[in-house]
């Protein structure tokens, strides 16, 4: 009644004659109740990151072998080697790589071929490493083969605590991409661990244990007072003075859609006087319409072209601040997107997206400190909080930005950064294949008003960081976790009820399903599920809408959904499989086969032999005592234990290295010849 400003039947509601006194508070009614619904919509968007106690790890480190991978520049530093000299105390057999900081990916390559064999791999970047280097590791232990998890370690990148200064937040980018590194390299990434600026003997017995035996975790802190796993849990907001826009306020990133519906709040909020900053400036399209539609809200206007990745050029920008206006607020939107699967990123590709949204950030933050700024907005991204598959730079950027927060806020300057969800509308998130990929991952496009609502939210409760995002945790859990399971979710119980041991019953039973067919029947199957997910992620309703003869590229696919179609068909089929599935296989047919011969390969193993196994149990149940007692039968089973015993004598390497070439043809055609004539 009151949405709908219904004078006489909210009288009539609250037993009053006189609608006409009732009439004029219904307005004022009706806004406060819309209010309140769209505060309400906003704050069931809210998450926040939070630290879990670990329990100590019971399994020793002795007798493990790693490799430490330190950059030249921090290689005598006293916390680079008392890490290194501590876990060798512990029993860790630590082999120490020093490489050049800026080494390309072959000369890494070069210098960790022979040095991989080993049971994991720390990094230890220099407090200045960009993320391009961490992926340039990456992609050089890809070339070596090397399949032992890598560990990232850095040094005071991320806020745990009451005080905690995050005076290494530059090294937050890499907790960015290696949240992507896991996604798209799930059986060779190890994970993230913080440690504190001053590591203590306790803290390296810590990072001893977690080496020795992480127990699922993938993303720890480690500080004196023991070690903490990331948590992912609802926000709801909290209460706070209004935010109130005064003076001048520079938006960046202004004539995009996001950019120019921010403007538009403000203005709406009573802002004096915006700053309108883009790359193109009055040339961008629909820039004039935007400065007319301000304007006439009787906010002043000023827009111009500027590159905030120039330090120099935003410097000049912010001089040019009219003092009668001081700048009192900051709303840093700024980014570009270069989308690409970890293993084709390189330094160029990295600096296109960290230059708009970190290193601008970074110049912000510097160019303005002592400005007295009554709030600092950082838009950060989703992808920053549980990372996203071929947007490792991406990631990384916005990593740094929620840090930045975390540390201004240590620092007692403000500070907010909202890592959103994709938004409706126009934007980053209009492309088809980011709305499509969205849908299937059990996201939905943020509505514009309830995220600009719970912007609002944010600034008056005072949030340092927060996400903002639509999920349907039923979906997004079981998508995210597919190949790599992850406790991040588990403060959610939504998501927590979805991510238990189906994934693996559902691989197994298409593995016992597809182990039950022959020749075209295999091969339907195994399209079948290529062209469903591949349907799912692309957001059609019916597998029949993909060709299997059809190229992966005409379908739509790119480096972010062809990620998680390689997720989708790993976890539904139980097997590894490359972030490069659909460049190596470029249509469904192609996929499927190559998919039926991975498969295949998976069958050759000790669970296939005992099949076999269990099946002459059941023709020897046939049998009766005198006819096993006086056959060849027990003779036979005599000898293939007597042969057993003898080939378990042997080296290890070796019988491996037969059982491996043997195809489950070769295996099931011994039984029978040795059993089969019985």
């Amino acid at each position: 009644m009151v949405r709908e400003q219904d004078v006489s039947a909210v009288a009539a509601t609250l037993g009053l004659d006189d609608e006409r006194s009732v009439a004029a508070v219904v307005p004022a009614l009706a806004t406060w109740h819309g209010r309140r619904q769209a505060s309400a919509a906003a704050d069931g968007l809210r998450y926040r990151v939070t630290w879990e106690p670990l329990a100590p790890s019971a399994t020793p480190v002795l007798g493990q072998t790693w490799l430490a991978v330190v950059p030249e520049s921090v290689a005598d530093a006293p916390w680079a080697t008392g890490l290194t000299e501590g876990l060798a105390g512990h029993g860790l057999d630590l082999d120490t790589l020093t490489v050049r900081d800026t080494a390309d990916r072959a000369a890494l390559a070069a210098a960790l071929t022979g040095r991989t064999t080993v049971d994991g791999i720390l990094y230890l970047p220099a407090p200045k490493t960009r993320p391009d280097a961490l992926a340039t590791l990456v992609q050089a232990l890809g070339d070596t083969g090397a399949d032992a998890p890598l560990w990232c370690a850095t040094r005071d990148a991320v806020a745990h605590g009451a005080g905690a200064t995050v005076t290494g937040f530059a090294q937050a980018a890499l907790w960015g991409l290696g949240r992507v590194a896991a996604l798209e390299h799930p059986d060779r990434w190890g994970g993230l661990v913080d440690l504190p600026a001053e590591a203590g003997p306790r803290t390296v017995a810590r990072l001893a244990a977690l080496l020795g035996d992480a127990g699922g975790e993938d993303q720890v802190v480690i500080r004196e007072s023991g070690a903490y796993g990331r948590r992912l849990e609802r926000a709801p907001a909290r209460a706070g003075a209004p935010w109130q826009p005064s003076g001048t306020v520079l938006v960046t990133g202004a004539t995009g859609a996001v950019g120019a519906a921010v403007a538009r709040l403000l203005a709406a909020e009573g802002a004096e006087h915006l700053l309108l900053a883009s790359r193109r400036g009055p040339d961008a399209p629909g820039a004039a319409d935007l400065v007319r539609e301000l304007t006439a809200t009787g906010t002043g206007v000023t827009l111009t072209a500027c590159d905030v990745a120039d330090r120099s050029a935003l410097a000049g920008l912010l001089d040019s601040v009219p003092a009668q206006q001081p700048l009192t607020a900051v709303v840093h939107l700024a980014g570009a997107l270069d989308d690409g699967v970890l293993d084709a990123l390189d330094t160029g590709r990295f600096a296109r997206v960290l230059g708009p949204k970190a290193d601008a950030a970074r110049h912000l933050h510097e160019l303005t400190a002592g400005l007295g700024l009554s709030a600092f907005v950082l838009f950060s991204s989703l992808t920053a909080t549980v990372g996203g598959a071929g947007q490792a730079n991406y990631a990384a950027a916005n990593a740094y930005l929620d840090a930045l927060a975390e540390h201004r806020d240590a620092a007692g300057l403000p500070a907010t950064s909202v890592a959103w969800g994709p938004w409706g509308g126009d934007g980053m998130a209009a492309h088809d294949t980011v709305r499509s990929s969205a849908r299937a991952m059990g996201m939905s496009l943020l509505d514009p008003d309830t995220a600009l609502t719970a912007l609002r939210r944010a600034l008056d409760g005072g949030d340092t960081t927060v996400t903002v995002a639509d999920v349907d945790w039923s979906v997004f859990a079981p998508a995210f976790t597919a190949t790599r399971p992850s406790p991040l979710f588990s403060a959610l119980p939504e998501a927590r009820r979805t991510t238990g041991t189906d994934g693996a019953n559902a691989a197994d039973g298409f593995a016992e399903k597809l182990a039950g067919l022959t020749g075209g029947e295999r091969e339907r199957a195994l399209r079948d599920l290529v062209c469903g997910q591949a349907a799912t992620v692309l957001g059609y309703g019916d597998a029949g809408a993909v060709e299997p003869t059809s190229a992966f590229r005409d379908l739509g696919f790119d480096s972010l959904t062809s990620v998680d179609l390689r997720n989708r068909i790993s976890g539904a089929a139980g097997v590894p499989l490359p972030a490069t599935l659909i460049f190596d296989y470029a249509t469904p047919a192609a996929l499927a086969t190559y998919l039926g011969t991975e498969l295949a390969g998976a069958g050759t193993s000790v669970d296939a032999v005992v099949a076999e196994f269990e099946r002459v149990a059941a023709r020897l149940g046939d049998l009766t005592a005198e006819d096993l007692e006086q056959s060849r039968v027990t003779t036979r089973l005599q000898t293939l234990l007597n042969d057993l015993d003898k080939t378990l004598g042997q080296d290890a390497a070796a019988v491996t290295g037969r059982l491996e070439e043997a195809s489950a043809d070769d295996v099931f055609a011994f039984i029978d010849n040795e059993l089969g004539s019985a």
